[in-house]
């Protein structure tokens, strides 16, 4: 009887807290990280840093002053150094840490690690990025914060950044409009894209901005937000003249911040302006953030004088893109896809709009298109053309004799730039089209 006394005495406690840990990983795993998870990961992290670094393969020699000071003084084997380690910081949500990098180190070879340091330290995941040349930060994610969101206390909002989304690493997706004016969006039915736009609209509605829609589902996205719009559009119809006008304005603000520039020669540098931000407060115009819901609807025709319509609107777009940024007016373009194949003045387009946002996708090609884009500089091998165009190498080599595919010889080696081979594709989409 005594045993049993003393058996539940000692178990019962312990499974009252086994039992209380699993339901709190389950259901609050904030609480679980802040009383479990944080200690053991921290004691992980501290006992073994030296030999995970050594595992990982982020060790270097030490040198020949630290083999020397450790012989004269001790008899302990001579390890490899792991990189310096800084303070460790704990968060509601993981760790962070600060490593400065051992000469011939880079970030992406910690980068590379991060999976290894996961499954070593126990935590859900591991980030790496660059503080400064030679330290990199690791921030260590203790659980899921994407299973149940909670964007941070600190998101770092104000004029015209608008915090909408929450990393897999913790941190907030600020969009802020004044470091990227133009943005575009892509994701399928169903992939957040539509509510990733009503979180940017919910958020300017508290600003003094002048909001303007475009929405070719008749509505159905922005008409909620209509009390708030300065102008919605549902079809082509009215976007054709819609954006007309709001071609217009951006001219107006133009002459606006000319006038203001005719001041007298001695008026200091930092004083004279070409934006709507270097003009006072009170002349300042209200900036314009534009819409555009499901854009490739804009670019389908059928018709010739659909496609009198889509080429205007389509050149005023590019205009506003263009342009707009000094005018103080900036785009949000969503959709679904968006590459050459829409039609004329689409990669124009596309290129103007500095910002990317990709949510799901249904093809490859977009994805890669918008999370890896090509770079102009980059020099291609004929290899490499054949197998992004699938095409055999005589017709390869037709091409860039008939000059419509341009190339630079380097030696004895024949490169083509990549600008070249997009552009061929470009020129291509828009006379099928």
């Amino acid at each position: 009887m005594s045993d049993l006394t003393t058996l539940l005495e000692v178990g019962g406690p312990v499974a009252a807290l086994g039992g209380g840990a699993t339901y709190a990983r389950a259901k609050h795993p904030g609480v679980y990280w802040s009383t479990v998870g944080l200690p053991i990961s921290t004691a992980r992290l501290l006992g073994s840093y030296g030999s995970v670094m050594e595992a990982c393969g982020l060790t270097v020699a030490p040198s020949r002053l630290r083999v020397l000071a450790v012989k004269a003084t001790t008899q302990r084997e001579v390890r490899p150094v792991p990189p310096r380690r800084g303070l460790i910081r704990p968060t509601s949500t993981g760790l962070r840490i600060r490593l400065r990098l051992a000469p011939g180190q880079e970030p992406a070879d910690v980068a590379a690690s991060a999976e290894r340091l996961r499954h070593a330290w126990g935590v859900h995941a591991v980030y790496v990025s660059t503080v400064k040349p030679g330290v990199v930060e690791l921030r260590l994610v203790g659980f899921d914060v994407l299973r149940r969101v909670r964007m941070p206390r600190k998101v770092g909002g104000g004029y015209l950044r608008i915090p909408v989304a929450l990393r897999e690493d913790a941190t907030p997706f600020v969009r802020d409009y004044r470091t990227i004016p133009h943005q575009l969006t892509l994701g399928a039915t169903l992939s957040g894209k539509s509510m990733y736009l009503r979180h940017l609209i919910t958020g300017l509605a508290r600003q003094p901005v002048a909001l303007v829609g475009i929405d070719c589902k008749r509505g159905v996205e922005l008409a909620p937000f209509a009390s708030r719009l300065s102008a919605l559009a549902t079809d082509p119809e009215q976007a054709a003249e819609l954006l007309p006008a709001l071609v217009k304005e951006m001219e107006d603000r133009y002459d606006l911040i000319k006038v203001r520039q005719g001041i007298a020669p001695s008026t200091p540098d930092e004083e004279i302006t070409s934006d709507i931000w270097g003009l006072p407060d009170t002349e300042r115009p209200t900036p314009i953030v534009l819409f555009v819901d499901e854009v490739a609807e804009l670019f389908l025709v059928a018709t010739r004088k659909d496609e009198e319509r889509r080429d205007e609107m389509v050149t005023q777009l590019i205009r506003l893109a263009q342009l707009g940024r000094a005018a103080g007016i900036y785009l949000e373009v969503c959709g679904q896809r968006f590459g050459a194949e829409l039609g004329k003045g689409a990669t124009m387009l596309r290129a103007q709009l500095t910002g990317r946002v990709c949510h799901r996708v249904n093809d490859e090609a977009s994805e890669r298109k918008e999370s890896q884009p090509m770079h102009d500089e980059e020099l291609l091998t004929v290899a490499d053309v054949m197998t992004r165009l699938k095409l055999g190498r005589s017709t390869v080599y037709d091409l860039i004799r008939s000059r419509r595919l341009p190339s630079i010889t380097i030696g004895r080696c024949r490169r083509i730039p990549a600008r070249a081979l997009r552009d061929y594709i470009t020129n291509e989409l828009e006379a099928a089209a």
